[in-house]
């Protein structure tokens, strides 16, 4: 009932992770990315404390194939899990557990992973994969989006989508893009990508409020100086 992407930015060091599926909120259980660090996707049936669990080994400078390994000695239930993961060097590793529902597919690339359960087709995460990689010169938001959008052109989940959600994380300790559809019975990766459309031109001067409040551009709202 999920496909999802995790991603790396070669050029600028971001880290993103973009998720939708036929559940509510997909984002809140399933999104995980650290700056300097990695993302984590977990999914099928979640257990939303490996992405903390697996952040935390990458940031020790583990690679994705070797937190893989450690979860999967240490993780309870992982048969019903499915994981993805992509380190500081852009590497990625993924698992499907054998109870992993439906139809079901991963795909990685260069600086990218894909994965989905209850899918259409196994097609669908080697779209994702294809379209990222398509889109190299381009923003790593603009780049995710992309390939969520190839994902359900592809095909995407066997039924509707309902929810999604894309999280970035660069050189702060917060995710400078946290972008949720907890639900919509209209298109969730269609809104998404138009908060994303949104956020984008406002994003660093977010940033730059935290560190240098008093350098930070206005926000030019009604009743701001």
């Amino acid at each position: 009932m999920t496909f999802s992407v995790v991603a790396r930015c070669a050029r600028t060091g971001m880290f993103g992770m973009a998720v939708s599926s036929s559940s509510p909120a997909v984002a809140a259980r399933c999104a995980h990315a650290r700056a300097g660090a990695g993302a984590v996707a977990t999914q099928n049936i979640t257990d939303p404390s490996l992405g903390p669990k697996g952040l935390d080994l990458l940031a020790r400078g583990h690679g994705a194939a070797q937190v893989l390994e450690k979860l999967s000695t240490e993780a309870m239930h992982l048969e019903y899990r499915q994981l993805m993961l992509i380190d500081a060097a852009g590497h990625t590793a993924v698992f499907s557990g054998k109870h992993t529902l439906g139809t079901h597919a991963s795909a990685q690339g260069r600086d990218v992973a894909a994965a989905g359960n209850l899918l259409s087709g196994t097609g669908v995460p080697a779209a994702i994969v294809q379209a990222f990689e398509a889109t190299i010169d381009q923003d790593l938001g603009d780049r995710i989006i992309a390939a969520m959008r190839a994902g359900l052109a592809a095909g995407g989940e066997a039924g509707p989508v309902h929810s999604a959600g894309m999280l970035i994380v660069h050189r702060v300790s917060w995710p400078i893009a946290d972008l949720r559809v907890d639900w919509t019975e209209g298109c969730p990766i269609a809104e998404l990508a138009a908060l994303w459309t949104m956020w984008k031109p406002q994003m660093h001067d977010y940033v730059a409020r935290a560190l240098e409040p008093g350098k930070a551009p206005a926000y030019g709202v009604p009743g701001d100086p």
